[in-house]
């Protein structure tokens, strides 16, 4: 069952009564979804990706729970102990299948897929292990700073994957946005990329569902329709992004990715490896492109107004919403 805004106690009802009265676009949602309250009152999305120098997911068939990685049919051990292993490495752990009806049992090897995202060391392996546990011999440290030697030679059945792939998150057990906005997103996107997107446990942001993530450059988009998804996924393959949706490259702290998007804007930038987060501090942030240029941005945060859920059922509150100023050149300072 939908909430709706009538569904919400009387103190959540008033901070919601923004909605009263709004008609939905086709295909954006129901009342009382968390995507539906950030749709309405147009939240930004830059500075919102997760946080991470690197990837790491594998094929988890079958039903998810709210936190995949200990609520599937992976063995719960493992993946508790190596999520927690990866979240040590600034590495993202993830779980992931093919689009479509999901058996439950996995027979033969799984897909897994490695990523580095630091600009001018993004590198996409791929490979079937015949069992999970395997990634245990995986350098994680070689994964976040971009070293694919070593990341090559800690486990050789992994070969370079020329073309980037999409994560899209479908896991209604962590938010029914994502199931809801997430998996016709998966169905015809992969009409037109067949093998090149999976459905994702958790991609953080259910609020701008459907998000997902375009490997191994690590940049997130939210609000995606298959149209503008096509366009992100065929950027990628050019090495650019587009800025529609845009929330941020993990490789960045969230400021950091709200400060490269602003600079994109302010230049028209879209070559994924021409900028760089260099600098960051209490006020403001650096980012360098690779002919020399800087620029320093205002950054600084603000109480969502009004309230909003981050996540369906959950109640409203005055979350923190990063702002950018206009970026300043190095030579203007």
């Amino acid at each position: 069952m939908y909430r709706t805004p009538d569904d919400h106690d009387e103190g959540q009802s008033s901070q919601l009564a923004y909605l009263d009265g709004v008609t939905l676009a086709p295909g954006t949602g129901r009342p009382g979804l968390c995507s539906t309250y950030c749709r309405v009152l147009d939240e930004p999305l830059a500075g919102t990706a997760v946080v991470a120098a690197g990837w790491v997911v594998v094929e988890q068939p079958g039903p998810w729970g709210a936190k995949a990685p200990t609520q599937s049919h992976l063995d719960p051990d493992f993946g508790g102990a190596f999520d927690e292993k990866c979240k040590k490495a600034d590495v993202r752990f993830g779980l992931i299948r093919s689009p479509g009806r999901h058996a439950d049992v996995v027979r033969g090897s799984r897909q897994v897929f490695v990523a580095s995202t630091t600009p001018g060391r993004s590198w996409l392996l791929g490979g079937r292990l015949a069992d999970p546990t395997e990634l245990e011999d995986l350098d994680l440290s070689a994964v976040s700073r971009g070293d694919r030697a070593a990341a090559d030679a800690s486990l050789p059945a992994l070969r370079p994957v020329d073309q980037p792939l999409v994560l899209v998150c479908t896991n209604g057990k962590r938010d029914e946005c994502c199931a809801i906005l997430g998996r016709p997103l998966v169905s015809g996107l992969s009409e037109r990329a067949p093998g090149r997107v999976w459905e994702a446990n958790h991609l953080g942001g259910h609020r701008f569902a459907p998000t997902a993530t375009f490997l191994p450059f690590g940049t997130m988009h939210g609000q995606l329709t298959v149209e503008t998804a096509a366009e992100v996924l065929a950027a990628a393959d050019r090495g650019e992004t587009i800025l529609t949706g845009l929330r941020g490259r993990s490789t960045w702290t969230k400021r950091g990715q709200a400060a490269e998007i602003a600079v994109r804007r302010h230049t028209g930038e879209l070559a994924l490896d021409a900028l760089s987060v260099v600098g960051e501090d209490l006020e403001a942030v650096v980012v360098r492109h690779v002919d020399g240029r800087s620029w320093t941005v205002p950054v600084t945060s603000a109480p969502a107004d009004p309230p909003r859920p981050e996540s369906c059922g959950k109640e409203p509150f005055a979350m923190s919403i990063l702002q950018t100023g206009t970026p300043v050149s190095g030579d203007a300072r």
